[in-house]
């Protein structure tokens, strides 16, 4: 039986083009659910995401198997709120623990920046992001509902 190695660390420079190929397939799997049409108007597309290697005010991890980038976070950790921007793994990558160790890793650096509150979105029927959350404890406080008018 062949071992799997999964790890979570900081973005490098050198992760930065498949942060970039994952960052698409994220906003093609929101673009899925509802309410994606905002969730992608207020988080746009990171042009350089090597400006995110070392900022911690934006800080992006990812989540390697066997040393490739197949997951990521970023967070946005400014003020007493650190919010989870977009988080992603490959399909393929799914069910090995990524995205918890993912989640786990920000949780920790929230805390350590001294975030009093830790929150992320998940769009409706995005029961897996949804699911990721609540294993962590992170659950709905409310619930905005809304509709177009005209």
């Amino acid at each position: 039986m062949t071992s799997i190695s999964a790890a979570v660390r900081r973005l490098e420079s050198g992760d930065c083009g498949l942060v970039g190929m994952l960052e698409g397939m994220w906003r093609a799997a929101a673009s899925g659910y509802r309410g994606a049409d905002e969730l992608l108007a207020e988080t746009p597309v990171v042009p350089a995401w090597g400006d995110r290697v070392g900022d911690d005010e934006h800080p992006v991890w990812v989540g390697t198997i066997d040393g490739v980038v197949a997951g990521f976070l970023e967070l946005d950790a400014v003020g007493s709120v650190a919010s989870v921007l977009r988080v992603f793994v490959h399909p393929d990558a799914r069910e090995l623990g990524l995205g918890d160790d993912l989640l786990a890793a920000a949780i920790e650096f929230a805390r350590s920046a001294g975030c009093g509150r830790f929150e992320g979105t998940a769009l409706p029927g995005d029961r897996l992001t949804k699911n990721l959350y609540e294993r962590a404890g992170i659950v709905a406080r409310k619930v905005v509902l809304s509709t177009r008018l005209g």
